[in-house]
């Protein structure tokens, strides 16, 4: 696939947090290796470490967070989501275009933002 037609893609990866350490990088391979596999380029990767759900998901109260910049052609999006919904590990994901990498992410809180 030509690199020409690749987008900035920002997505934000929850993974169930009843897994061990070896399975949880074992989930997260699964989501990196299903970019480059769609010839997608993996730009970074923050783990934001374990978190507590704002709500309870299929019994999750509490997950790991993983956001990923990578570029990937926009038609690969769609055929990625649907593999993203047959893992039982993934808890929730979003995908969103991003016109930038961000080195840091820093996160505040809703009443600090007031």
């Amino acid at each position: 696939m030509s690199q020409e037609n690749h987008s900035l893609y920002e997505g934000m990866y929850i993974i169930s947090a009843r897994l061990s350490d070896e399975a949880r990088t074992k989930a997260l391979a699964k989501v990196t290796d299903g970019i480059t596999s769609h010839g997608g380029n993996l730009e970074k990767i923050h783990e934001m470490g374990r978190r507590r759900l704002a709500y309870e998901v299929d019994g999750h109260r509490e997950g790991y967070y993983f956001v990923i910049y990578f570029k990937v052609d926009p038609s690969a999006v769609k055929e990625m989501w649907q593999e993203y919904h047959l893992s039982e590990d993934l808890i929730r994901f979003i995908t969103l275009t991003v016109d930038e990498v961000k080195e840091k992410l820093e996160f505040t809180a809703l009443a600090e933002q007031k």
